[in-house]
Formats: C-alpha cells, sequence, structure tokens
C-alpha cells in the first residue's frame, strides 16, 4: 500500500506564548510564520529519476549567487532566503512560479515540526547526556568526569556511540504530533502547542503528522 503524501510547508520561528485550552487550562503555545512559499522548480521521474517541488520561502535582502540569481529570474519572483525540496503536494497541481499558502493546512490537527536546535557549544556528559556526578566529598577529583569509558582486553576498545561529551545542539530536530491550536490563513500565523526546535527568528518545515 503506497504511503498518503504529507502536505508539507516552509515557515519561520516567531517565539512562544501561551493561550487557554476549551478546558480553561494554561498551555504553552509557538507562533510559527508559515508561508506563501513559491514553487521554484517541478522535478519529475522523467529528467529527474524523483518526484518533489522545489519551493522558496521568506523575501532576502542579499544579492543571490549566479545559480540562485538565474533560477529567481527564471521563475520571475524575489529573492528567497530558505530553499527546500518537498513532496508534491497530494490534490494541488503547482506550477513553477505558483505560490501556496497556509490554506493547504485546512483541517489538519497535528503536525511534525523540523529544524536547527540551538547551539550550547562544548559541552560535558553532565549536561549533555544528564549523567550523574561523582563524589563531592574532600580531595573527590571525578565530580564531573565521564567515568569508565570502555572494557579491558575484551573487546579492547570504546564501542560506537559511547555517549561522550561534545558539541551540544545546532543539530536537525524533528518534534512529532504537535497539536494545531490555530490556522490563521490571512496572517499566515500558525499556533501548535508545545515547543519546536530553534530561536525565534530560525526557519522550519512543517509536515502533517501520519
Amino acid at each position: 500500500m503506497a504511503q498518503r503524501i504529507r502536505k508539507t510547508i516552509l515557515g519561520k520561528k516567531l517565539g512562544m506564548s501561551q493561550m487557554f485550552d476549551e478546558s480553561g487550562n494554561l498551555i504553552p503555545v509557538t507562533l510559527i510564520e508559515a508561508g506563501p512559499c513559491t514553487v521554484l522548480q517541478v522535478k519529475g521521474i522523467a529528467k529527474d529519476g524523483y518526484e518533489a517541488l522545489q519551493v522558496g520561502f521568506d523575501g532576502s535582502h542579499k544579492d543571490p549567487n549566479k545559480p540562485k540569481a538565474g533560477l529567481f529570474e527564471k521563475v520571475g519572483c524575489e529573492t528567497k532566503r530558505m530553499i527546500r525540496e518537498i513532496p508534491p503536494q497530494e490534490g494541488q497541481e503547482l506550477e513553477e512560479g505558483q505560490d501556496f499558502n497556509l490554506s493547504l493546512f485546512d483541517g489538519v490537527e497535528k503536525v511534525d515540526v523540523q529544524g536547527i536546535s540551538r547551539g550550547k557549544g562544548f559541552a560535558g556528559t553532565v549536561k549533555r547526556w544528564n549523567h550523574h556526578i561523582g563524589p563531592q566529598g574532600h580531595g573527590s577529583k571525578s565530580k564531573r568526569t565521564i567515568g569508565s569509558t570502555g572494557q579491558s582486553q575484551d573487546p579492547g576498545r570504546v564501542i560506537k556511540g559511547k555517549k561522550m561529551a561534545g558539541q551540544m545542539g545546532s543539530a536537525k530536530v524533528k518534534v512529532r504530533n504537535l497539536k494545531v491550536v490555530n490556522c490563521d490563513v490571512e496572517q499566515n500565523l500558525l499556533i501548535v502547542c508545545g515547543a519546536v526546535p530553534g530561536s525565534p527568528g530560525s526557519y522550519l518545515m512543517v509536515e502533517e503528522s501520519l
């Protein structure tokens, strides 16, 4: 059975707020500026080997490089800061240069939001992986150290995937099944319950939850 194609749109995180739900409970929400997006290229199986839509979001104030400038000139749209490929939208025949907005998500109850998480630099295992700290008594030298990293002679190496200190954050993260609180097409505003990756102003990809 073929998997249903999910509705997808690009957006920008505006910030977080709070609202009262139908039961009167105070819930945290995230405000997302979703769309409008412009179709820059329609990719097909005959020419590209797969089907996809290359779309752009958010006008840019900087001059693009020559390949992108030629693409924008061909389509006849302003320069875009965010360019991504998304699946063909089911039930819509979109052409190059055509715009689509948040009306695509009319009736959608839950969404998946993907973005780049906040970068927190180099972090130890206590902060990065929530490890317990060591003895805190006088003379202790292992308060926040990683402890044992491997076995003895067998297998005589550190197992792949061992949780160690390193770069924390600044990675692609997807949060699934967020409830849609409000979908305002006129203001291109999507309000979802809960938090999404990234800081205010960062770009997101919003997909319909399956």
